[in-house]
């Protein structure tokens, strides 16, 4: 059995609950959608959002931050490293528990330890109470994530999960412009306290809605839910781990994910005030523009990916190549760097957010329904764990530099910028050498079962050879009908002037006649158009 260019597999037929995923999985899934359905949907979208406030908030503090704990580089890392540490350790936990309890108690959860982070963050003086705060942050936003993904498949049937688990991502991302605008306005006319206990109102908000509201399932579906022990649960674990497909989707999310979390939530904001000299003003539009971009982009390859499956893992190459490209002319721009090529910057890393979500998409396909949150979870640690680590050691660099007086006493320097920002050349070549490493393990499990993925060069060129014919065949069409048209035309003005000249009237019914009949032709053009274009499609 052959795969196509498009994404679907010759000789074998889908339905309702069954697709081909793609790189060999089967696409699972059985809800039906309905009012009530975007309803809970909602909500947890809403959750998520809050989650995001709540996790990136810290981000546009970071001046603040740095003058209120009196914190170094690394120190003001460390806010933020032990934040996603604990949300990286947490997922594989949490998915399982996801399992076992379900979303709507992991979700109202979350949103209690979110408030608790945050009123500790507003109280806090110190370093040590600050970092405290954000690690009841990090394990709220932990609990959430997972949790919606899990509502998805319940909820909605199989062929719209890739596109909204797309949106719901970058929906949340809408946290993003939460944190960079209003929070940032209650905290600079404000202050400290009053902006961090306006985010803890939210998550409050959050709680009573998701426990409120919230279901897990449709009344009458069985439950997702899993009782086993802790011997069980580790052979999930397990299990899950040991699908190649799992692997790819985690190494997917490590790659495409953590340069665009680390820019928006530590460094993006020091590096483009400080090190390239932007205006605050500047600085928080590109900010927004990194949210927009993510959200327009994030359901256009959600249906793209639903259009062509098999060729997942090369977007996936194919942003991250692009991040490292936008980075290296970046960084090695002499002098600052102008806007537009800031503003390239931004679009390009905007693009990571949508791709990593690719890698659920991965775990959905590859993973039976009772085992999706632990597999998601797996998933989600592969990009926090990139980004947790490139956050500390940019923060190190930067403290190195300066102790040895490389700054000349300015700390984010442009010039230490530039060496410390480069560790993430590193992670990206670590990353795509995995992917491509389970590529080749779950293409090899594709073969075992009949199921061969053509070279992309074999695909492009099948499909240029399609688009050749298709032009081809509608230039015949198009002539043939322009020759039917003018013959029949021809026959109308010699039978009329036969009849004027046999001094009968003018033949002009039957010339109205014929003239109909030749509009009949042109829509047997077009009749033969609308085939060529059934077949681009299905190049």
């Amino acid at each position: 059995m052959k795969a196509s260019g498009s994404g679907t597999i010759q000789g074998q037929g889908t339905n309702s609950g069954t697709e081909a995923d793609g790189d060999g999985g089967r696409a699972r899934g059985g809800g039906i959608s309905s009012g009530k359905a975007w309803f809970v949907w909602g909500v947890g979208v809403f959750a998520y959002l809050i989650a995001i406030t709540a996790r990136t908030s810290f981000g546009v503090a970071g001046l603040e931050a740095t003058a209120r704990f009196e914190a170094t580089a690394s120190a003001l890392s460390a806010f933020t490293v032990l934040q996603l540490l604990v949300y990286a350790a947490l997922q594989i936990p949490v998915g399982v528990l996801v399992d076992r309890f379900g979303p709507r108690t992991m979700i109202a959860s979350g949103a209690v330890l979110m408030c608790l982070g945050q009123l500790q963050l507003a109280a806090a003086t110190s370093v040590s109470a600050g970092i405290f705060g954000r690690v009841l942050v990090g394990a709220g936003d932990a609990m959430t994530f997972i949790a919606v993904l899990r509502l998805i498949p319940a909820w909605f049937p199989a062929t719209r999960v890739p596109v909204l688990t797309q949106m719901t991502g970058q929906l949340g991302q809408l946290g993003q412009l939460i944190s960079v605008i209003p929070f940032a306005l209650v905290l600079h006319t404000f202050g400290w306290s009053p902006a961090f206990l306006s985010v803890a109102g939210l998550s409050l908000l959050a709680f009573v809605l998701a426990a409120a509201l919230l279901r897990n399932e449709p009344a009458g579906a069985p439950s997702g839910k899993t009782q086993h022990g802790l011997r069980e649960t580790a052979t999930a674990v397990s299990k899950a781990w040991k699908q190649p497909g799992t692997r790819l989707g985690m190494w997917s999310h490590f790659t495409t994910q953590f340069s665009g979390t680390v820019f928006i939530l530590t460094w993006g904001y020091p590096f483009l005030v400080s090190g390239q000299g932007l205006d605050p003003a500047v600085v928080t539009g590109l900010m927004s523009l990194f949210v927009v971009v993510g959200i327009i982009c994030g359901p256009l390859l959600g249906g793209w990916v639903g259009r062509h499956p098999l060729r997942r893992s090369t977007m996936v190459l194919l942003i991250s190549a692009a991040i490292a490209v936008v980075w290296l002319a970046t960084l090695t721009y002499p002098g600052r760097a102008p806007l537009w090529l800031l503003l390239v910057l931004v679009l390009v890393l905007a693009l990571g957010g949508p791709a990593s979500m690719i890698g659920f998409d991965f775990a959905r396909t590859y993973n039976p329904s009772h085992r999706m949150g632990t597999a998601t979870g797996i998933v989600n640690v592969g990009g926090f764990c990139a980004a947790l680590l490139t956050m500390y050691v940019v923060g190190l660099v930067l403290d190195l530099l300066n102790n040895s007086g490389f700054s000349n006493g300015d700390l984010y320097s442009l010039d230490s910028f530039r060496i410390a920002l480069s560790v993430q050349f590193i992670m990206l070549a670590v990353g795509a050498s995995c992917v491509l490493g389970c590529r080749r393990a779950v293409r090899r499990q594709m073969a075992l079962e009949g199921v061969v993925v053509p070279p992309l060069r074999l695909v492009l060129g099948d499909n240029r050879r399609r688009r050749q014919q298709y032009r081809a065949e509608r230039r015949g069409a198009r002539a043939s009908a322009r020759k039917t048209t003018g013959s029949r035309a021809e026959g109308t003005a010699a039978k009329g002037a036969a009849g004027k000249s046999a001094g009968g009237k003018p033949a002009g019914g039957d010339a109205g006649e014929s003239g109909t009949r030749g509009d009949g032709a042109g829509e047997d053009g077009t009749r033969e158009d609308g085939a060529g274009e059934s077949g681009a499609a299905g190049s």
